[in-house]
């Protein structure tokens, strides 16, 4: 005991000087075998996927600035599978199965938190469209409970029950949704895959891509230089499209500000996730005692981190309409991640319509909780050149072909009509 709390003060006083890296700082070689552009959780859980279940050791991630600097740690850090849709469903499901077992995958403490997550009903007809939902996620094996009034008020007797505009009729449960800590999860997928000897390369902007005479994809150009490889997968989120337009693809994808708030701590009091069922705001509450929520997008496009105080006046106006005790709280910071929007609200992942490249993008507002599926699926893209079973949905050609899947990702607003 005496050693370890001598260990933590030396550290501390030093600036952490004795203290191993998790990861190596790589310099990044002429030539690998992939090369993956985003340090974020997507990319390092594809390289660590790449590694652990293909044998394929010899990528890079290349990240601009530092790992998980980007929307790996500007979201809400809620994971769940609560979906309609064959094309989503299996898939969240998934992940969320890998969600349960990542700390002993990763030998890592992601903070994961089973908590729960609760989409409120505030009519008749969003009572039937949660319950078809809900059926869904049963046959998917995922887990639901519908609840009657008396039940959620039971387990959030803090809420509005009573409000003219919006009463609480009920909610749609998914006992195995929780939350996670962002960056460790970063940083669990970014030792995993350092372990397995991939090389993560950080303060390396992508500045443009190596093609040969046929046009195909051979590798990228940095800020250290050009680096050759076989295969040159994009995980970049909001700043997909930013690349792509170096190739002169145009996708089918806008970028927007998505918006996230946090409150003074608290001691506690939300059990799980809640979502508002007659508009855009979900809020859970963090390790630390700060209610974390968030709403919908700021409306227009932008490559900015920042948001606006429309957005902020609206999420706001959607807590205090639930739950007007918050109107007490004071928030303490605010913050926004630059989300990549689909036509149908679904998310990308394919090979590429250029050879030698390989696209996950589109991730709307489901980004985080499919961090360990979409790595999953993604190797499994890269490694084999055909689709996982639980993406083949995803394809990029189904906005050509008319097979797009129609859900949007957000969790409430069903039609309350």
């Amino acid at each position: 005991m005496r050693y370890s709390l001598f260990n933590i003060v030396v550290n501390g006083l030093t600036g952490n000087r004795f203290t191993e890296p998790a990861w190596r700082a790589a310099t990044p070689k002429p030539r690998y075998d992939v090369v993956i552009l985003g340090g974020g959780g997507h990319g390092l859980a594809t390289a660590y996927y790449l590694a652990k279940n293909h044998g394929i050791h010899d990528v890079a991630v290349i990240e601009k600035g530092y790992v998980g600097g980007g929307n790996a740690g500007r979201n809400t850090t809620i994971f769940r599978s609560n979906y309609l849709l064959p094309g989503n469903e299996p898939f969240y499901e998934w992940s969320v199965k890998l969600w349960e077992g990542l700390e002993q995958t990763l030998n890592y403490n992601v903070m994961a938190s089973q908590r729960g997550i609760v989409n409120l009903i505030h009519s008749d007809a969003q009572r039937d469209a949660y319950a078809r939902r809900g059926n869904a996620m049963l046959l998917a094996d995922a887990g639901a409970r519908l609840l009657d009034r008396d039940e959620v008020r039971t387990m959030m007797p803090f809420l509005d029950f009573d409000n003219a505009r919006f009463p609480i009729r009920g909610g749609l449960m998914q006992p195995r949704a929780g939350t996670a800590r962002h960056d460790a999860v970063v940083w669990g997928f970014a030792r995993g895959a350092d372990k397995f000897g991939v090389d993560i390369v950080q303060n390396c902007e992508a500045t443009g891509f190596l093609r040969d005479r046929t046009g195909a994809v051979t590798g990228v150009e940095t800020s250290l230089g050009p680096i050759m490889a076989d295969k040159v997968a994009l995980t970049l989120a909001g700043s997909t499209s930013r690349l792509t337009e170096k190739l002169d693809l145009r996708l089918p994808i806008e970028s927007q500000v998505l918006q996230a708030f946090v409150s003074e701590a608290v001691k506690p009091l939300i059990p799980g996730v809640i979502t508002f069922g007659a508009g855009h705001f979900y809020v859970s509450q963090s390790d630390k005692g700060g209610l974390v929520f968030g709403g919908d997008l700021d409306g227009y496009n932008s490559y900015a981190q920042r948001g606006n105080l429309p957005v902020m006046e609206d999420v706001l106006e959607g807590g205090m309409a639930l739950m007007p005790m918050i109107g007490r709280l004071r928030l303490l910071r605010q913050w926004g991640g630059i989300c990549d929007m689909s036509m149908d609200g679904s998310p990308i992942i394919d090979i590429g319509p250029l050879p030698g490249l390989y696209l996950n993008c589109a991730w709307n507002y489901g980004g985080f909780k499919a961090t360990p599926a979409s790595g999953w699926c993604f190797a499994h893209t890269i490694a084999t050149d055909t689709p996982h079973p639980l993406s083949a949905a995803y394809r990029l050609d189904r906005f050509r072909t008319g097979k797009v899947i129609d859900e949007r990702g957000a969790g409430p607003q069903p039609n309350l009509h």
